[in-house]
């Protein structure tokens, strides 16, 4: 048996403000035991309250960053958060369809807490065509899910399982509807559709403000959760646990005025 520690690749973009994008991703990882590389694909000038500017990385330069990691180490899982722009999409998909990682998780990134668009589109049909067919599990959130598969954004838990078919129709491997903007609802709610399953998965909504990367955190923590070797149903539940503590011990933490971080740590710093 393998003991090694799993390598777990993240592709996405860096958060000047620390609570989202690269550094969300790896804080995840190293939180839960998985050693954590990175390809970064845009940089953002953002805090807590907003998101000031993003500089897309040159797409030669991110095939630079991917053969490098790949042609060096091992990696046993990838997730994919924010890329930006039609271009970078594209140079990703491409670098992907050639290296086939066992485990693919994309988080499809397209609008900040903030309100901040983060996905140019023109980017989103690239995403839909070229990327979501390449990956073994997709995280939307509602407003993502409704921009995906051009549907109204679900409003209901009934609304959630309806939409859930033209979702698993735009063809990742297993798809994970996050229903954490439902308003009026003291439960978060998630679907995850695999293998011709739709599990439902709750737990009780945490009153408070932080919750700044609460979607990459989430797409990390399953990423790494399968490269240690969970089935997906696992990963997700305790991915889901997890993340309910680093939301409910956000006070721990005075980061920022606005939408504040995790923290991804609780279980380490006391």
């Amino acid at each position: 048996m393998n003991t090694n520690i799993a390598n777990v690749l993240t592709i996405a973009g860096s958060d000047s403000g620390g609570g989202a994008g690269i550094q969300a991703d790896l804080k995840t990882f190293s939180a839960l035991g998985v050693y954590g590389a990175s390809v970064i694909c845009a940089l953002t000038a953002q805090n807590t309250c907003e998101v000031r500017d993003v500089y897309p990385v040159p797409p030669a330069f991110i095939t630079a960053q991917l053969q490098a990691v790949f042609d060096d180490i091992q990696i046993d899982a990838v997730k994919i958060g924010m890329l930006g722009d039609a271009a970078t999409v594209h140079c990703v998909a491409d670098q992907l369809r050639q290296i086939k990682p066992q485990w693919l998780v994309l988080d499809p990134v397209m609008i900040a807490k903030s309100g901040d668009r983060l996905l140019a589109n023109a980017a989103v049909e690239v995403l839909r065509t070229e990327l979501i067919p390449l990956a073994s599990l997709i995280t939307p959130n509602l407003p993502e899910a409704a921009v995906l598969t051009g549907l109204p954004e679900p409003d209901s838990i009934e609304s959630m399982y309806a939409i859930m078919d033209a979702l698993i129709a735009l063809g990742a491997g297993a798809v994970l509807l996050k229903g954490g903007h439902l308003e009026n609802s003291q439960i978060c709610h998630d679907l995850l559709a695999v293998a011709g399953e739709v599990h439902h998965f709750q737990a009780p909504r945490i009153a408070t403000l932080n919750t700044h990367g609460t979607g990459c955190s989430m797409a990390s923590a399953i990423t790494a959760l399968l490269a240690r070797g969970k089935t997906l149903p696992e990963a997700v539940a305790e991915a889901k646990q997890w993340l309910s503590g680093t939301i409910a011990a956000s006070s721990q933490l005075s980061v920022g005025q606005g939408q504040g971080p995790v923290q991804h740590f609780y279980q380490l710093w006391h």
